[in-house]
C-alpha cells in the first residue's frame, strides 16, 4: 500500500512493524483466527489507527507477501541480468531465496497457508508477483537447456524442481540451525543441476564460481534487502 501524502519516514517505520508483527500473529493463530483487534493490542493502536495503516485485514496478506516479494524480485532481476553463466545466476538465486527464507519465516508460513483467503485484486497481486519469480527461474532453466547443458525436459517443469526443493524450505528450518542459506543453497543446487544434467555435459564450477562472485563484488549482496551499491550490473 502507498505511503499516503505527507507522511514521513516513521510512518513507514511504523506500518512495516505493524505488518512483520501481523505476520508474527497469523503463523502462530492462523489468519481467519485472528481479529483486528488481537492486532490493535498487539501494536497498541486502536481499530481507527490501525485500518489507518493497513487499509484493511484483508490487505495485509498482500503487504506480508510483498515484504518478501518486493525486495526478492527486485534482486532476482538483477541477478539474472548478471553476465555470468545461468548454472552460476541459478545459484546465486537460490541462495538468494533461501536467505530472505529464513529471515521471514513468518512471512512465508503466512502467505503459503493463507493466499487463498484473498479475492479479486489482492489475489491477482499475489498471483502476478508469484509468476514473475517462477518466470526468472525458468529462464536461466531455459538458458541452460538451450546449452545442451541438461537433458531434454520441459521447462516448466525444471522450474516447478526448483521451486519445490526451495520453497518447502519454510516448513522445517530453523533460522538458528545447523544449516545457513549458503550451505542449503549449495546442498540444493549440486542435487538439482547434477540431476539435470545432460550424459557427458561438463558443467561448470558453480559454487567456485559462486564464491567469487561473492568475494569479488562484496558490493552486490545476494541479501533482497541489502542494496547493491554499484550501478553496474555485471559478473
Amino acid at each position: 500500500m502507498p505511503r499516503p501524502p505527507g507522511h514521513g519516514p516513521d510512518y513507514e517505520v511504523r506500518r512495516q512493524k505493524i505488518i512483520d508483527t501481523a505476520a508474527e500473529l497469523f503463523a502462530r493463530q492462523g489468519y481467519a483466527a485472528t481479529s483486528v483487534n488481537d492486532l490493535g493490542r498487539a501494536v497498541g493502536l486502536a481499530k481507527g489507527a490501525l485500518y489507518y495503516y493497513i487499509g484493511s485485514k484483508e490487505n495485509l496478506l498482500i503487504e506480508i507477501q510483498s515484504r518478501v516479494m518486493t525486495p526478492l524480485l527486485s534482486r532476482a532481476r538483477e541477478i539474472a541480468a548478471l553476465d555470468a553463466d545461468p548454472l552460476v545466476r541459478l545459484r546465486l538465486l537460490s541462495e538468494s531465496l533461501l536467505t530472505i527464507i529464513l529471515r521471514r519465516l513468518d512471512h512465508i508460513w503466512v502467505y503459503e497457508h493463507d493466499y487463498r483467503s484473498l479475492t479479486g485484486d489482492y489475489l491477482h497481486t499475489l498471483l502476478g508477483q508469484r509468476a514473475e519469480f517462477e518466470r526468472l527461474v525458468r529462464g536461466l532453466l531455459t538458458e541452460a537447456l538451450g546449452q545442451s547443458r541438461f537433458r531434454a525436459m520441459p521447462p516448466r517443469l525444471a522450474t516447478l524442481q526448483f521451486l519445490n526443493l526451495h520453497n518447502h524450505t519454510y516448513q522445517w528450518v530453523k533460522p538458528d540451525g545447523r544449516w545457513d542459506a549458503a550451505q542449503l543453497s549449495r546442498e540444493y543446487c549440486g542435487t538439482l543441476l547434477r540431476g539435470f544434467g545432460a550424459p557427458g555435459a561438463a558443467l561448470p564450477d558453480v559454487e567456485e564460481e559462486a564464491d567469487a562472485f561473492k568475494r569479488d563484488r562484496p558490493d552486490l549482496p545476494l541479501d533482497p534487502e541489502a542494496e547493491w551499491q554499484s550501478a553496474e550490473v555485471t559478473g
